[in-house]
């Protein structure tokens, strides 16, 4: 078995604080300076006129709470849906959903035959900062509290024919071929801290509705466990003799941990899982 194997196995509940923090500091602005301006002569009594202040109509000054987006788009952790909503100028608070599943199916490797599936399921938080608000550009620290990314594979070898374990040739038992099973999780430590950056507002602060919006940045997931198993079936001389049963000889299990442990070692890398994810989104009016 070579690294193929391997790879084939390989927001809303801060919410109500944030915002209300987030009006707090939008209702303090709104009183401080689009307070009206009243004319010296005024004050006087010499009839002079109130002057109110512009109002601002620019969306950036909107009230917390008062704009909702809905996009969708395609990430590394599958197909992703988000919601987001905004808290005040500079911050939205978005949620996010992400699934995919793909079988891999008749893969030859070492002499094994694979059949695999890869089941991605995930949902997450994040806070977006746009520091610079006309330019889109946010950083978002986040959570992604479920996470079910795995995968799930059966192989085999035919009967009279040889496959490798720890560069150590084996050959299955003509009558009895050897049978196996393995599996990869992508979520040992969950709920895991996220953090992106990215281009482009679900709620924009100018006039519009559509954005598309793209990040980039990992996820602290955790090192990857992976677990393979020969289940059944022997192996012979090579010339279809002596032959014993795989889940019990000494030798093929010592090969087969050694193997694991390459493997193990090869998609370690992937304890900070990448996020890489591009889409469209609409935003309306709440209230």
């Amino acid at each position: 078995m070579i690294k193929h194997t391997a790879l084939v196995f390989c927001i809303f509940s801060f919410a109500t604080p944030a915002a209300l923090m987030a009006q707090g500091v939008t209702q303090s602005f709104e009183s401080s300076s689009l307070a009206p301006m009243v004319d010296p002569a005024a004050a006087d009594g010499g009839g002079g006129q109130v002057m109110a202040s512009p109002v601002r109509g620019s969306t950036g000054d909107m009230k917390p709470l008062t704009r909702f987006a809905l996009g969708g788009g395609i990430s590394t952790m599958g197909i992703n849906l988000q919601a987001a909503t905004n808290l005040n100028r500079f911050m939205n608070l978005r949620a996010t959903g992400n699934y995919f599943n793909y079988s891999l199916n008749n893969i030859k490797t070492s002499g094994f035959t694979v059949n695999g599936k890869l089941n991605f399921a995930s949902a997450g938080a994040a806070v977006d900062f746009y520091p610079f608000r006309r330019l889109g550009f946010r950083l978002s620290p986040g959570v992604l509290f479920y996470n079910k990314n795995a995968a799930n594979a059966t192989f085999s070898v035919a009967g009279g024919t040889s496959f490798s374990l720890n560069d150590t040739t084996y050959y299955a038992s003509a009558t009895n071929p050897v049978l196996g099973s393995g599996a990869l999780g992508l979520h040992t430590q969950n709920p895991a801290f996220t953090v992106t950056t990215g281009w482009g507002n679900m709620i924009p602060r100018k006039r519009g509705h559509l954005s598309f919006p793209f990040e980039i940045g990992v996820g602290f997931i955790g090192a990857p466990s992976l677990n393979i198993a020969l289940t059944s079936g022997q192996i012979c001389d090579a010339n279809g003799q002596n032959c014993v049963a795989v889940a019990t000889d000494a030798s093929v299990q010592q090969n087969l941990a050694t193997q694991v442990a390459k493997y193990t070692n090869d998609i370690n890398p992937l304890k900070t899982f990448p996020i890489v994810s591009g889409g469209v989104a609409f935003s309306f009016r709440t209230r």
